[in-house]
């Protein structure tokens, strides 16, 4: 029997989602027909055709409808979450991290940074520029996660079944720098501002006064002229999230865990999620640590280039300046942002990211 076009496209390698609560897999084919011929299967049928599945693992009781409006939106807020309230609740550091990057003769380590800032700012100057840290990290998370699960998907589509399962970790690598691409567009704006606010003491109380002094001082699209360091530091640190998180996690349910993800209890699955997240953060510190230095030390000074940051950082400091700092920030970071967000994903109904070994291909007669 042939089957449309949209048939094909709904088998989806099993390596993108699995169930947490033991529940039949089913075949996208199987699913489809169902959903054509609006037939229901006896409880028998569904076992049996669960043992021969190797693609589509249903979300338990789904609340929501997989790879729908709903899901995607869902994903979305879910990035809104985790990259909004992380990124602010971690300010104080992320503040002693730019100005040891901006000006190390001052901040000379983590201990002194914090010191200096609390003498002469007082404890109100730990959380200085945390507004448009919220704002534009929210920007920034909506469109990573949900693009990441957009993108993840429609790459699974072009390369079909087999290719998807054994080309898993370039799925994750593509659909996760497509996903960047566009979430620092979003992010870069809120970011100048805040680094400008962070590391000029005087410049602006702000986001309020802070956001207009900067578009008078370099226009406005001077709020993007960090987008392509941003770029060079998050797109290569959210490749690495992404598919190291996926590997880690798949490796731990593979490895360390006896029992099968889907016999495993919801605060076991998050306490992976937020395990597998914290490697991975550590991970992506150091990959992307040079252009965050770039993109701290072009915010900060007005007409300053590439050059000019290379030549006063050298490539040392350019690879280890404010590295130790950034490596807990980061790591903390990441494992709290991928254990809300699946928290998120499992209160709507959905189930945890990564995790189920991909099905070996069934050979053609």
């Amino acid at each position: 029997m042939a089957f449309p076009d949209n048939a094909r496209q709904s088998l989806i390698p099993s390596f993108l989602y699995s169930s947490t609560s033991g529940s039949k897999r089913i075949s996208g084919l199987e699913s489809f027909a169902n959903s054509t011929h609006g037939s229901h299967q006896s409880p028998s049928r569904a076992g049996s055709v669960g043992a021969a599945s190797n693609f589509v693992i249903p979300a338990p009781n789904e609340k929501i409808e997989m790879y729908s409006p709903s899901f995607y939106a869902a994903c979305t807020a879910g990035g809104i979450l985790s990259c909004g309230l992380t990124h602010m609740a971690v300010t104080p550091l992320d503040l002693v991290k730019c100005n040891m990057q901006i000006d190390p003769a001052k901040y000379k380590s983590i201990t002194s940074g914090f010191g200096v800032l609390l003498k002469e700012q007082g404890v109100k100057g730990f959380f200085r520029g945390w507004v448009p840290t919220l704002l534009g990290y929210s920007a920034q998370g909506a469109c990573k996660f949900g693009f990441y699960e957009f993108f993840k998907k429609y790459y699974s589509d072009i390369a079909g079944p087999e290719n998807a399962a054994k080309y898993k970790t370039l799925i994750y690598l593509a659909g996760s720098a497509s996903a960047e691409l566009i979430a620092d567009v979003a992010l870069c704006p809120m970011e100048a501002v805040k680094v400008r606010v962070q590391t000029q003491p005087g410049f602006a109380r702000g986001l309020s006064d802070g956001l207009p002094k900067f578009i008078k001082s370099e226009g406005a699209l001077g709020l993007y002229k960090g987008i392509v360091p941003l770029w060079g530091r998050q797109i290569p640190y959210t490749m690495m999230k992404f598919a190291s998180f996926e590997t880690i996690v798949e490796m731990i349910y593979k490895h360390a865990i006896p029992t099968p993800k889907d016999q495993c209890t919801k605060s076991l699955q998050l306490g992976v999620s937020f395990a597998g997240g914290y490697v991975a953060g550590v991970l992506c510190a150091i990959v992307s640590h040079p252009a965050d230095n770039l993109v701290s030390f072009l915010n900060n000074a007005k007409g300053a280039t590439v050059g000019d940051a290379v030549k006063k950082l050298g490539l040392w400091g350019l690879f280890t300046r404010g590295l130790p700092l950034r490596i807990v920030m980061i790591g903390t970071l990441t494992g709290a942002q991928w254990g809300i967000y699946d928290a998120f994903k499992v209160f709507v109904g959905l189930p945890t990211t990564g995790g189920v070994t991909p099905a070996p291909a069934v050979a053609k007669a």
